[in-house]
């Protein structure tokens, strides 16, 4: 099985939820379906992938066109079986009869027939063994996902150090198709929120001149600065598609940035102090604190 979809790999694993949603509809192994994403000279244009339009947009539109093929191949097997197509679904490889789950014939055998023995099918039949199918949201171009974060964090208010102890996440991307996939995402996402609040800024001299341009210089989070980050799931599918998925991808990075800010200031609240700018490092911690 070959698909070609519009949106882009990242990193962020569409390749894999694109072939799982596929396999699902056409009954073979994830394994089985090969997917080639986001180059427009063998792929249909849709716009590539931006606010978490991959499952939500794209996945759809692999679900539709994979039901489309689905509805052609047990349209196709029912006249070489001689059936009803409602009679007859797909599983595990194969054409199966819907009551027993008895396999009928094996998808090798219909691609066989379809590509090499048209000829013995009953004139008029469509052997073709392709769908093409372009799908785009009615509403939104995309749907938003949502959810709720929370930060423990530890202020030295010696040094101005912000220490992250944990971190929670309960969010809602509608349908989850993987699960790693989903939390790993929000990890990443939650990671890039929390350098932006504490970490990363670009900092210039009086000429105008970047002085922290490589990686040398410019503060990113890392493993050890890092929390346990715990994800929990609210599932609410949207129903603007059959599939169901808003997306994931900003699930992270938007509120973690103001969950630990909140957090900086419950714990600097008590000493009168307060802090409004990011990112917050230790020389504006202790500039709120009044100690520089």
């Amino acid at each position: 099985m070959h698909c070609a979809v519009s949106v882009t790999e990242q990193g962020q694993g569409t390749e894999t939820i694109i072939a799982q949603i596929v396999s699902e509809q056409l009954g073979v192994e994830t394994g089985q379906v090969k997917v080639t994403t986001g180059d427009t000279d063998t792929t249909p244009s849709g716009g590539a992938t931006w606010a978490c339009r991959g499952a939500g947009t794209g996945g759809e539109t692999a679900l539709r066109a994979g039901r489309k093929l689905r509805d052609q191949i047990l349209s196709l097997a029912s006249q070489i079986l001689q059936t009803d197509a409602g009679q007859l679904a797909l599983a595990s490889n194969a054409v199966v009869d819907v009551a027993s789950g008895k396999e009928r014939m094996s998808l090798a055998e219909v691609g066989r027939i379809a590509t090499y023995r048209p000829d013995t099918l009953p004139a008029g039949t469509d052997n073709s063994l392709t769908a093409a199918h372009h799908f785009a949201p009615t509403g939104y171009p995309f749907d938003f996902t949502n959810g709720i974060q929370g930060s423990h964090v530890e202020v030295d208010v010696e040094t101005g150090l912000v220490r992250l102890l944990k971190h929670w996440v309960v969010e809602d991307c509608g349908r989850i198709i993987n699960p790693l996939l989903v939390d790993e995402q929000i990890r990443g996402g939650v990671v890039q929120g929390l350098g932006a609040a504490l970490f990363e800024e670009c900092l210039y001299d009086e000429t105008g001149q970047l002085t922290n341009g490589s990686l040398a210089d410019y503060l990113v989070p890392m493993a050890c600065e890092m929390p346990e980050i715990v994800i929990g799931h609210v599932e609410t599918p949207t129903q603007d598609t059959i599939l169901g998925a808003k997306g994931v991808g900003e699930a992270g990075t938007a509120a973690a940035g103001a969950a630990v800010m909140n957090a900086v200031n419950d714990a600097l609240k008590p000493m009168g102090a307060s802090i409004s700018q990011t990112p917050m490092t230790p020389h504006r911690i202790l500039w709120a604190l009044g100690h520089v």
